[in-house]
C-alpha cells in the first residue's frame, strides 16, 4: 500500500462564527444528528450516515457572509430535487435550482458563514453510490457533550 493512499474522509471541519447558531443550522434546519459537542471550546461534531466521519464546526470570530467559492463539501443523499425540496420547505436558500451532473443531479446551499454544501445522489449511475441501508443506523442517538 501506498504511504499516501487515501483510505476515506475522516472529518471535515467547517469554521462557523457562532456555536448556537451553527446547532440550529445544522441540527434543525438540515437535520443532521448531533455526534458531539463541547461547548466550552466551541466545537460540535455531526453524523453524516452511517459512517464514522462527520462534520466538525468550530465557533470562530466570524462575521455572516456570502457563499465562498472554494472549498465545497458534498455529501450524496438518494435524491438531490427531492432534497432541495425539503431543504426549501426548511428555510434554506438554494444557491441555485438542482442541477445535473455525470451521476444524477446536485444542488448546493451555504451556511450563514458563507460554508458550501452541496447534496448530490447517483440516480443516473446507483452503481457507484453507496449502498442503501435497509435498517438505518446502528450508531446511538444521543450526542455525548462534553464541558
Amino acid at each position: 500500500m501506498n504511504a499516501l493512499e487515501v483510505l476515506g474522509v475522516d472529518n471535515a471541519l467547517f469554521a462557523v462564527g457562532e456555536l448556537e447558531a451553527a446547532l440550529e443550522f445544522y441540527g434543525q434546519r438540515l437535520g443532521l444528528p448531533l455526534k458531539f459537542q463541547v461547548p466550552g471550546m466551541g466545537i460540535a461534531g455531526f453524523r453524516l450516515g452511517p459512517e464514522e466521519p462527520g462534520l466538525f464546526v468550530s465557533a470562530r470570530d466570524l462575521p455572516e457572509r456570502e457563499p465562498r467559492d472554494s472549498p465545497r463539501l458534498w455529501l450524496e443523499v438518494a435524491n438531490a430535487r427531492h432534497a432541495a425540496a425539503e431543504l426549501r420547505a426548511r428555510g434554506v436558500q438554494l444557491l441555485a435550482e438542482p442541477f445535473e451532473v455525470g451521476t444524477g443531479w446536485t444542488v448546493e446551499f451555504a451556511d450563514p458563514w458563507g460554508n458550501v454544501i452541496g447534496l448530490t445522489d447517483y440516480t443516473k449511475a446507483p452503481e457507484r453510490g453507496r449502498p442503501r441501508s435497509r435498517t438505518g443506523s446502528d450508531r446511538p442517538e444521543k450526542p455525548a457533550v462534553r464541558e
